[in-house]
């Protein structure tokens, strides 16, 4: 798709990336940076709505190796996910943007609940939507939440921000001879076990033919060139023969 093509664009940001290179935690500098590349997409003219992980605060799959309750430590990882979303919205209003936070589970006392029609019409007033506590239910990943939401609101595309530049087809920190995708199709990233999205995801977003371009996120300007239609990351599509 080309700049001119997209109309309604969801970000999925892991906690992994708001840490910045902290162990843990929030890098608030870092938000505010992210915070003003999406000014720069909305004021375009173009829709924008986030689904944002917790793994920087909280990850519920490494609780559950010391013993928490697997359904007990999700939770706690989709509430972290809501901390992590109240702080983009902050930052998005500090540079004059107007943003809600929606939630899939109930805390009306400090952000909405997500309703789905609400969500489409906050983003045709122009409004960052951020998508909190997942899909609302243990076991499934942020991923997964992200594939939902791109479908329920009828996004054109998923944009997973990352902390490398793209698909590979091995880890490009373990190997320098490691090749990159310009873009691949969906089947040969579940044949491939490539590690873009989860495989629930993944297969959401082939049978609903949802484009899921991955990009580095940390190189200031790379939100803008790929919505410009730069050809940076890889194109997770699908692809005739």
């Amino acid at each position: 798709m080309s700049f001119s093509q997209y109309k309604r664009v969801l970000l999925k940001l892991s906690g992994d990336i708001l840490k910045g290179n902290e162990k843990s935690g929030i890098d608030f500098n870092l938000v505010g940076r992210i915070a003003e590349e999406i000014k720069r997409v909305s004021s375009s003219g173009i829709e924008v709505c986030i689904v944002v992980g917790g793994g920087n605060l909280f990850r519920g799959s490494e609780a559950e190796k010391i013993g928490y309750d697997r359904i007990i430590a999700d939770n706690m990882g989709m509430l972290s996910t809501v901390i992590n979303a109240m702080a983009i919205q902050n930052a998005l209003e500090n540079t004059g943007i107007q943003s809600r936070v929606m939630s899939a589970i109930g805390i009306q006392e400090l952000v909405e609940p997500f309703i789905r029609r609400r969500a489409i019409r906050h983003l045709e007033k122009k409004r960052v939507v951020v998508f909190a506590a997942g899909t609302g239910n243990p076991y499934f990943t942020t991923d997964t939440a992200a594939a939902l939401r791109a479908t329920q609101v009828s996004a054109d595309i998923i944009l997973k921000g990352t902390k490398v530049d793209g698909v590979y087809d091995r880890d490009p920190k373990l190997d320098t001879e490691a090749i990159r995708f310009g873009e691949i199709d969906y089947m040969k990233v579940i044949s491939q076990g490539l590690k873009v999205m989860d495989l629930t995801a993944i297969t959401f977003c082939q049978d609903n033919k949802i484009p899921i371009c991955v990009f580095d996120l940390t190189e200031e300007g790379n939100l803008w060139r790929v919505i410009s239609g730069e050809k940076i990351g890889t194109m997770v599509k699908e692809i005739q023969e």
